[in-house]
């Protein structure tokens, strides 16, 4: 009896196994996003999805340039990159993966803390370089080499010893806490929340989304204003290319996400309409009440390579 119970278990486990193996997935939708990204993006995906109850929405969060090695280094598939720098996907998608890109938002840098934070009453934009090497203070930033964010907060020290004359500061600043370098910005939420850091270089909207204290760093080292392109291009930082072991340098520039379907997407025609409507009004307004002012339309390299429908988003770069 116990033989012919442990069958039918058995029978039954290997029934469903070959049930969820053969299941129809023509109608899921696959999104790498960046970290900074999961709030604005999960409303945007509840918004689409009131339009098309019928679409199955997976969402998957990383460092952008940790996305991007997904889909180069680890072919997993993918339908649609959404990159908080938009040269990741210029750079590690574009042209074996992805054939255009549309930049759709911008963003700052900040330092965000809170009340508990050491020396939070103290902390202002002309002091905060002192404040974070107190010896009884720790930060935390994320990784250079697999998120955008990672490499701005290395730009914004080294735009802040210049704009600051603090010779050196940059070096000592990146010296100090490295213990608490992270894969992607948002890693570093639960590390503040229980007060194991004091403060965080991290993105001004991620800190509005999270109703969080932050600094408001100066326009010339915040990454956010096009009119310091010049400015910005003073600083640079070295991180990981396409190859294993290969590097290449980032520069300064202003603040620029990028969003695009791959060529080889599993669900190209749901893609296509997932992006039309984050580009629209109604997805921009999403990203806006978040902190993530649209830039829409803006020149782009790739706008012949762009889908019709969305060339209305994206403007030619002669």
């Amino acid at each position: 009896m116990k033989n012919h119970t442990r069958f039918l278990y058995a029978m039954l486990a290997l029934f469903l196994l070959f049930a969820c193996s053969n299941q129809d997935k023509s109608n899921q939708l696959i999104i790498f996003h960046a970290g900074s990204l999961s709030v604005p993006m999960k409303e945007v995906v509840q918004a689409f999805k009131i339009e098309n109850p019928d679409i199955e929405i997976l969402t998957e969060a990383a460092g952008s340039r940790a996305c991007a090695r997904k889909i180069t280094d680890l072919n997993r598939e993918c339908d649609i990159m959404a990159s908080a720098d938009y040269t990741v996907i210029d750079e590690l998608l574009i042209p074996d993966y992805a054939d255009w890109n549309v930049k759709f938002a911008s963003n700052k840098m900040t330092i965000v803390f809170t009340e508990k934070s050491q020396y939070s009453d103290l902390i202002d934009s002309t002091n905060w370089f002192d404040v974070l090497l107190k010896d009884d203070v720790a930060f935390g930033r994320s990784d250079p080499n697999s998120d955008p964010c990672g490499y701005r907060t290395v730009l914004v020290s080294k735009l802040a010893e210049l704009y600051y004359n603090k010779l050196g500061i940059s070096e000592t600043l990146l010296a100090k806490d490295q213990k608490y370098i992270r894969p992607k910005e948002t890693d570093l939420l639960a590390l503040l929340e229980t007060n194991t850091l004091d403060y965080i270089f991290i993105y001004r909207s991620v800190a509005i989304q999270h109703h969080l204290n932050f600094i408001e760093l100066p326009a010339k080292i915040n990454l956010e204003n096009p009119g310091y392109a010049d400015y910005y291009k003073q600083a640079s930082v070295e991180i990981s290319g396409k190859k294993l072991g290969e590097k290449v340098v980032k520069i300064g520039e202003p603040m620029i996400y990028g969003v695009t379907v791959l060529k080889n997407a599993p669900h190209k025609e749901h893609a296509l309409k997932f992006a039309d409507f984050l580009l629209s009004e109604k997805g921009m307004s999403i990203m806006e009440k978040n902190g993530q002012p649209s830039i829409i339309p803006t020149m782009t390299n790739s706008f012949d390579q762009i889908p019709e429908g969305l060339k209305k988003y994206a403007l030619k770069n002669y």
